[in-house]
C-alpha cells in the first residue's frame, strides 16, 4: 500500500507565487466588468453617508509616490468604511487651471501670442483632459476604487457656475474689494501668487546700510544728523518714501567723529561694530514718538523721506529704523496708509524698472542692486555693503525668486469674518492634533487674500466695469454669468463682448451710454478648488456637505485645507470638513527629497510593473504615513518579504479547507477543544484591534497585528502543529473538523481585513474559500467580534503555555545544533516543573507531544532533573532521542510501530486510520 495516498494532504488551485504585476490587471478588468463601485453603492445604499471629499491632484504629468501614499490612503479609509455599516463614495476629482498647463504648452511649441485667448485656453482644455485620462489609468492601477467614470473636473461648466456663485456670495457679504497693496508677485510668471503658491529656497542677497540726512529735524534732531537704514533689497530704494521707528524704543544720535546718526539704543553696539566706528559718542537720546514726522532727505532723488512710526519695528537685526517703501512691502503699505503716503511701484509686471525710477528705468530689478548701489556710494550714502545668504520666498512654479509689489488686485477680505474661520476650525477635528493649531495660526495670523491672477487660463473674475470706472457684482450679473457658465463653460467669456455677457436690458447709472467692459485677471487656482464643496458635494446627489473628511499631505494647511474653509466658512459659516487627516511626503530610503538630478525617483508604475500594487498598498500601510516616510527598493523588498509570508498563511489556510463545507463540518465554539477555543479569541482579539485602528485610520497598527497574526499565532503555532491532525487523522475526526473551523474562521475573517489594503489579493483569496456566496469580499462586511465568557481565563491559561513552549523550542533547537536529534519528532522531551508549570500543563487536555511537535513527551516534578537540562524560570528541559521506530505515515517515533500485522511499518493511531477509511487505497 502508498500510504502517502492516505495522507489528506494540502490541495489548492491558489498559486503561491502572487505574480502580482500580471494578475493584477486581470482582477481590476473583472471588476471594471462586474462594475465593482456601482454593486458596492447598491448594496450599502440606505444606510449613513460617509464623504471623503477627495482634494483633485493636478492634471499634469504621470503620477509620483505623493500621489500613490495619497490616493491609498483614501481608498484604504473609503473600501473600510463601505464594509463597516456606511456607505462610502468616493467621487475622485482633479484641478486643471492654472500656471504649469500654460507652461506646459509653451514647452511643446503652442505659440500663445498667435491665437486668441479664447483658442489657448481651448488647447489648455485639451491637455488637461488627457492629462486627466493618463492619471486615471495610473490610479485604477493602483487598484483605488471610485466612480472614475464620472470624476468632478474643475474646468466642467457646471463645476465653474457654481465657483461663480461661490465668489457672488462672498461679494454679496461685502467679503470681495479690489485694492492696491504689495502682494507676492512672480515677474517669472508675471502674475501675483497666493502664500500657498510660495516655497523658501536660499538665495544671496546684498546686505547694505544707509545713511538718509535730516532734512527738517523739528527741533530734535541738528543739520548733519543721518538716520541709517538697512535692507537686503537695495533695488527698493528706489521706492522709498519714509522711515519707520518704533514709538516706544529708545534711539540714540551718535556721534563718531565725522557725522552723528540716529539708530536705536539696542542696536548701538552692533551697528557701531559693523561700521568700525572708532567712537561713537552719544549726544541725545529719544523715544521714537519724539521723532515722528521729522523729515530726511531721499539719498537719490530730490524728494523727503518721512519719519513714521509703526509697531512692526524690532531690534532683531539693523538699525531700528527701518527703510520704508508702501509700495515693497506689507508693514510698509500698512504705515504708509496710515500717514497718506503714495503707493509708488516704479516695477513693471515682468519686474523691470519704470519711468518711475529715474536713472534705472529698463533694468530688471535684481540687475538693478549692483548700480543703485554704485549710486549710492557716489552720493555718500552706502556705510556697507556685505553679502549674505538666507532663506527668501520664491515661486513654487517657476523656482525663481518673487518680490513684493503693490498692484491693484481683487482680495477676499479675511479680516470680515475671521473670527468665525477660526471658531471653524476648532469645531473640526484635526489628525494629527497639531493640524489645528497649525490652521488656527495661519487664520489668525494672514492677511487678506489675493483672488486674483494675470493668467489667461482660469475661471474669470465675473466683474464688469461701468464707464465711469464703477465695478458691477451684482446678484443678477452673477446669476447670470454663471447660467452662460453651465451652458457654455468659461471661455465664453473671453469670446463674447461685456454687452453680451451681461443680462439682457442691464443697465446702471455709471454707463450712460450703455457701454461696459469685463474683468480680465483670472481666479487664484486655490479658489477653484477651494470651492469644490459647492461645486461637488452641494451639486451631486451620492455626497453632503460637509464633508467628514478630507485627506492630504501636510502642505494643503496652507492650500486646499486653508482655501476650501475660507470659502465654506464665507458661503455657510461653517467648514465643509467634520474632520481633516494629513499625511507627510515621500522621500527616498536616505530621507531625502526625491529628484531626477538625484536619480533617487522611485515611480509607483516602476513599483506595479515589478511588484505589484498591493506591495505598492502594503508599503503605504506599513509606515507611519502622518510624517515624512521613506521608500527605496531595499523598503519595498522587505514589504514584499512581508506580503510573501502573509500570503502563504492564507494560501495555507486554503489548502487544508479544500474537503471543508462550513455549512456541515463547522464546529460550534463551545465543542472546540481550549487550544481551538484559544484560538478563536486571540482571532476576535484582531478583529477587535484592526477594527479599531481602521476607526483610528492607525494603519501600520493593521499592518504588524495581521502580520503577527499570521507568522507568530498561526504559521508558528497553530498551523505547525495543526499537521499532525489534518493530514494524519481521518478527514471527519472532531479534532481535525475543529481545527478546520478555526482555519475557516480566520481566513474569512483575515480576508475581510485586509481587503481594504491588499484589494486585490484579498478579491484572490475569497474566489477560492468554500461556501462564500458573495462574487467578492468587497460585497462584504467586516467580520463581526464576538463575546466569550471564558475569554480571560483562555487567554491567560494559553499566553502561559506559550511561554513554557518557547522554552521547549529552545532546547529542542539546542539539541538539533548539538546533532543530537535532526528533525524535532526524532525527540522526547522532558519537562521539570515547578508547581504552577506543573498545575498549567496538567490542566491541558490536548496532547502535549502534539502541541510541542515531539515524539514523546513526559511531565516530571523538579526534583531530579539531570545536568544537561536547560534551565528556565520555573522548570528544566531536558531533550533526548524518542525511543522507538519512525511510522511510514506519521513520521512519529514510537515503540507501537509493526504492533499490527497488516500494516508492519505503521505505529497503531495510523494502522487504525488506514484500516478504517483506507481499505481500498491500492499501491501504485
Amino acid at each position: 500500500m502508498e500510504y502517502k495516498n492516505t495522507l489528506l494532504m494540502p490541495k489548492t488551485a491558489f498559486p503561491m507565487r502572487g505574480n502580482l504585476p500580471n494578475r493584477e490587471p486581470d482582477m481590476q478588468e473583472k471588476w471594471a466588468e462586474m462594475d465593482i463601485y456601482k454593486k458596492v453603492q447598491e448594496r450599502t445604499s440606505g444606510r449613513p453617508l460617509f464623504v471623503l471629499h477627495d482634494g483633485p491632484p493636478y492634471a499634469n504629468g504621470d503620477l509620483h509616490m505623493g500621489h500613490a501614499l495619497n490616493k491609498v490612503l483614501k481608498d484604504f479609509i473609503v473600501r473600510y468604511k463601505s464594509m463597516s455599516g456606511y456607505q462610502a463614495p468616493y467621487v475622485p476629482g482633479w484641478d486643471t487651471h492654472g500656471l504649469p498647463i500654460e507652461q506646459a504648452l509653451t514647452n511643446k511649441g503652442v505659440k500663445r501670442k498667435e491665437m486668441t485667448v479664447a483658442e489657448f485656453r481651448e488647447k489648455c482644455a485639451e491637455y488637461a483632459l488627457q492629462q486627466i485620462d493618463n492619471q486615471r489609468t495610473q490610479f485604477k492601477r493602483i487598484g483605488v476604487r471610485g466612480d472614475w467614470d464620472n470624476p468632478y473636473i474643475t474646468l466642467n461648466p457646471e463645476y465653474e457656475a457654481e465657483q461663480i456663485r461661490v465668489f457672488g456670495e462672498m461679494a454679496k457679504k461685502g467679503y470681495i474689494y479690489k485694492g492696491k497693496k504689495p502682494v507676492y508677485w512672480s515677474p517669472s510668471s508675471e502674475s501675483a501668487l497666493a502664500e500657498a503658491e510660495i516655497e523658501y529656497q536660499d538665495k544671496r542677497s546684498p546686505s547694505i546700510y544707509v545713511s538718509f540726512d535730516v532734512k527738517d529735524g523739528k527741533g530734535k534732531l541738528d543739520e548733519g544728523t543721518a538716520f541709517i537704514i538697512w535692507t537686503t533689497t537695495p533695488w527698493t530704494i528706489p521706492a522709498n518714501l519714509a522711515i519707520a521707528l518704533h514709538p516706544d524704543l529708545e534711539y540714540v544720535a551718535v556721534d563718531t567723529g565725522s557725522k552723528k546718526f540716529v539708530v536705536a539704543k539696542e542696536l548701538l553696539e552692533k551697528v557701531q561694530e559693523t561700521m568700525e566706528w572708532e567712537k561713537a559718542e552719544v549726544t541725545d537720546t529719544f523715544r521714537g514718538s519724539d521723532l515722528e514726522h521729522v523729515t530726511a532727505q531721499h539719498p537719490l532723488y530730490e524728494r523727503e523721506s518721512l519719519v513714521v512710526l509703526g509697531e512692526h519695528v524690532t531690534t532683531d537685526a539693523g538699525t531700528g529704523c527701518v527703510h520704508t517703501a508702501p509700495g515693497h512691502g506689507e508693514d510698509d503699505f500698512i504705515t504708509g496708509k496710515e500717514y497718506g503716503l503714495d503707493v509708488l511701484c516704479p516695477v513693471d509686471d515682468r519686474g523691470v524698472f519704470t519711468a518711475e525710477a529715474p536713472g534705472f528705468e529698463g533694468l530688471f530689478y535684481d540687475t538693478a542692486n549692483k548700480p543703485i548701489t554704485e549710486k549710492l556710494e557716489e552720493a555718500g550714502a552706502l556705510l556697507k555693503l556685505e553679502f549674505f545668504t538666507h532663506s527668501y520666498p520664491h515661486d513654487w512654479r517657476t523656482k525663481k525668486p518673487i518680490i513684493f509689489r503693490a498692484t491693484a488686485q481683487w482680495f477676499a477680505s479675511i479680516d470680515k469674518f475671521r473670527d468665525e474661520l477660526m471658531q471653524a476650525v476648532k469645531d473640526t477635528k484635526w489628525i494629527p492634533g497639531w493640524g489645528e493649531t497649525r490652521l488656527f495660526n495661519m487664520v489668525r495670523d494672514r492677511g487678506d487674500w489675493c483672488i486674483s491672477r494675470q493668467r489667461a487660463w482660469g475661471v474669470p473674475i465675473p466683474v464688469f466695469y461701468a464707464e465711469n470706472g464703477d465695478a458691477i457684482i451684482t446678484e443678477e450679473t452673477i446669476e447670470h454669468v454663471s447660467n452662460l457658465f453651465a451652458e457654455h463653460g468659461s471661455n465664453i467669456w473671453f469670446e463674447r463682448d461685456a454687452k453680451d455677457l451681461l443680462p439682457e436690458g442691464f443697465t446702471h447709472e455709471g454707463s450712460p451710454n450703455g457701454r461696459f467692459t469685463k474683468e480680465q485677471d483670472i481666479m487664484d487656482v486655490w479658489f477653484d478648488s477651494g470651492s469644490s464643496h459647492q461645486s461637488v458635494l452641494t451639486v451631486r446627489d451620492d455626497l453632503q456637505r460637509p464633508a467628514d473628511l478630507y485627506l492630504e499631505g501636510s502642505d494643503q494647511y496652507r492650500g486646499w485645507f486653508n482655501s476650501s474653509l475660507t470659502t465654506g466658512v464665507a458661503v455657510t459659516g461653517k467648514a465643509p470638513y467634520k474632520g481633516v487627516l494629513s499625511h507627510g511626503f515621500a522621500l527616498d530610503g536616505n530621507g531625502r527629497k526625491m529628484s531626477k538630478s538625484l536619480g533617487n525617483v522611485v515611480l509607483p508604475s516602476k513599483v506595479m510593473n515589478q511588484l505589484g500594487a498591493d506591495i505598492l498598498r502594503l508599503w503605504v500601510a506599513s509606515v507611519d504615513y502622518q510624517a515624512d516616510v521613506r521608500v527605496s527598493d531595499p523598503i519595498l523588498k522587505q514589504v514584499a518579504e512581508v506580503y510573501r509570508k502573509m500570503r502563504n498563511t492564507l494560501r495555507f489556510l486554503l489548502a487544508n479547507l479544500a474537503d471543508f463545507d462550513p455549512a456541515k463540518d463547522a464546529v460550534s465554539f463551545e465543542n472546540l477543544r481550549e487550544v481551538d477555543q484559544f484560538m478563536m479569541v486571540r482571532l476576535n482579539q484582531v478583529v477587535k484591534s484592526v477594527t479599531s485602528s481602521y476607526e483610528n485610520y492607525e494603519f501600520a497598527s493593521i499592518y504588524h497585528t495581521v502580520n503577527n497574526f499570521c507568522t507568530t499565532d498561526l504559521s508558528s503555532f497553530y498551523l505547525d502543529f495543526a499537521k499532525d491532525i489534518l493530514y494524519i487523522e481521518a478527514a471527519n475526526h472532531p479534532d481535525r473538523r475543529a481545527m478546520q473551523t478555526v482555519m475557516y474562521e480566520s481566513l474569512v475573517s483575515l480576508v475581510k481585513l485586509l481587503s481594504p489594503i491588499l484589494s486585490h489579493t484579498a478579491d484572490e483569496v475569497w474566489s477560492f474559500i468554500p461556501g462564500v456566496t458573495e462574487e467578492s469580499v468587497q460585497l462584504t462586511d467586516m467580520p463581526e467580534t464576538a463575546t466569550y465568557e471564558n475569554e480571560k481565563a483562555l487567554l491567560d491559561k494559553w499566553n502561559a503555555f506559550l511561554d513554557v513552549r518557547d522554552d521547549v523550542l529552545k532546547a529542542l533547537e539546542e539539541a538539533r545544533s548539538s546533532k543530537l536529534i535532526g528533525k524535532s519528532l526524532a525527540a522526547k522531551v522532558t519537562l521539570y516543573a515547578d508547581e504552577k508549570t506543573h498545575e498549567l500543563l496538567s490542566s491541558v487536555n490536548e496532547d502535549l507531544k502534539q502541541l510541542f511537535i515531539v515524539s514523546d513527551f513526559e511531565l516530571s516534578t523538579s526534583e531530579g532533573a539531570p545536568e544537561k537540562a536547560m534551565q528556565f524560570e520555573g522548570h528544566k528541559v531536558a531533550v533526548e532521542k524518542a525511543e522507538g521506530e519512525t511510522c511510514e505515515r506519521c513520521w512519529t517515533v514510537t515503540t507501537d510501530v509493526g504492533s499490527d500485522s497488516d500494516h508492519p511499518t505503521l505505529c497503531t493511531r495510523c494502522a487504525s486510520v488506514v484500516k478504517e477509511h483506507y481499505a481500498d487505497v491500492t499501491a501504485e
